[in-house]
């Protein structure tokens, strides 16, 4: 459990250096020039999408702290925000000691999954707004966690799943809703890619630049071996989520949105590791099903989510989509744009801001990251309603959490409509949420 008491020690070390004592930093506090101060949490990667979303919101934002646990590439992000934001942030390696911070009005979370729910709960309950990547959370158990807290402290959690904010997709929701498909009843999201072997890791010295016990954080300890830091842990089941929720979150989210559906009412899922025989201990190759029974009148309706992590063959000609399928035509949709379809499969409108959508097209620049930021910003600052608040984000992030179970339980899974729950399967509710290194659970 992160206690208060632990936020204010370590709050305490390294916190002189830090203090924001002259006139000038005080100008940069919230109120005084309307500019909203940001921390950003775990440096190594999408931190660059962050990075590059807050300079387009400049006028209402800056970025006043960066934080890692690995000091060269805390030293490399710290570089180039002063590069791209014109002024130099405070770094430090523990973010609780930027929690402590009165003038960080929010933080963005950009660390591995395992530390997302644990660190936006405890921002949240520092008094942060918080911006956490999906999957909000390790497991479902940490994600209801997290939309409790944000309910009982108030600030605005807003998750990653950028799509939400791109103006092709807000129109296409609309267009949906007014019966351009008519009933939509059928989703098809996908994800396609050619990642090579993790092999099989050897014991090693941990680099000097690496704080590893404040990287594990809540997960229970274990040595180091050399085939995990900076991009591995994806796939180990302690740190990771697998793609499912590395990149199906995405898609599946998309299609949820746009059939106008929450928890599903069964899951099933089938696959394996086929293509490596290696340290991987998710599948490769993906094959899941969300059922929805007939309601309001409606008929049921379905979502599957097709992973294939190291074959990159491509639905639709994209890398990564979705396909909704209904009662009089059909949309392919995806972050460059969406074609229309009539049940003849004649194309009849299409759209296109850019190139299709591709499997590694997270890492830099794209103007749906600066779109969701802007209306996290507009959240704070006026008000607006967010695009993907957490207790929605959550939703999708728990449904793909289900995949993963319904994996390695090898069975179908039936489900409480109104939270997600696993019913009647004991076995598999065991994995609802997970094991905590003694003193890092986190709590309401």
């Amino acid at each position: 459990m992160i206690t208060r008491r632990e936020l204010v020690q370590g709050a305490a070390v390294g916190g002189a250096a830090m203090a924001m004592g002259s006139a000038k930093s005080y100008a940069q506090i919230m109120g005084a020039n309307d500019r909203l101060n940001f921390a950003v949490i775990g440096l190594n990667s999408r931190a660059y999408a962050h990075l590059s979303a807050l300079k387009a919101n400049k006028a209402n934002a800056r970025i006043s702290h960066v934080v890692d646990v690995e000091s060269n590439i805390l030293a490399k992000f710290a570089a180039a925000t002063e590069k791209e934001m014109g002024e130099a942030p405070k770094t430090d390696r523990d973010f609780r000691n930027v929690l402590q911070m009165k003038d960080v009005d929010a933080i963005t979370i950009a660390t591995p999954d395992h530390w997302h729910a644990p660190m936006a709960i405890a921002g949240v309950q520092a008094g942060k707004h918080v911006y956490v990547e999906k999957p909000c959370s390790h497991n479902p158990a940490e994600g209801a966690l997290l939309v409790a807290v944000q309910k009982k402290y108030g600030k605005l959690v807003q998750m990653g799943s950028q799509q939400r904010s791109s103006p092709h997709t807000i129109e296409m929701k609309k267009k949906i809703d007014d019966g351009l498909i008519g009933d939509p009843y059928f989703g098809k999201t996908w994800y396609s890619n050619t990642r090579k072997s993790i092999g099989h890791g050897k014991p090693a010295p941990v680099p000097a630049t690496l704080d590893w016990d404040l990287w594990q954080g809540p997960a229970p300890r274990q040595a180091y071996t050399d085939n995990v830091q900076p991009y591995n842990w994806h796939w180990f089941r302690k740190w990771g989520t697998g793609e499912t929720l590395n990149n199906g979150t995405h898609e599946v989210d998309v299609a949820r949105y746009l059939m106008g559906v929450e928890f599903p009412e069964r899951v099933t899922s089938s696959g394996g590791r086929y293509a490596y025989k290696d340290d991987w201990q998710f599948y490769d190759t993906l094959v899941t099903s969300f059922t929805y029974p007939e309601a309001n009148g409606k008929p049921g309706r379905m979502i599957s989510w097709d992973c294939r992590c190291c074959n990159g063959e491509r639905y639709y000609d994209r890398d990564r989509g979705a396909a909704i399928t209904g009662t009089t035509g059909s949309v392919v949709i995806d972050r460059g744009g969406y074609e229309v379809y009539d049940l003849k499969g004649k194309k009849v409108d299409s759209y296109s801001v850019g190139k299709a959508a591709a499997s590694d097209d997270l890492m830099g620049r794209d103007s749906m990251t600066d779109a969701h930021f802007r209306n996290f910003i507009a959240g704070i600052q006026k008000g607006e309603k967010l695009n993907q608040p957490i207790s929605s984000g959550n939703v999708a992030v728990t449904m793909l959490q289900l995949s993963n179970i319904a994996y390695f339980v090898n069975r179908e899974l039936k489900l409480d409509q109104t939270d997600g729950k696993i019913q009647g399967d004991p076995e598999a509710m065991k994995q609802w949420g997970r094991e905590y290194e003694k003193g890092w659970a986190p709590h309401l």
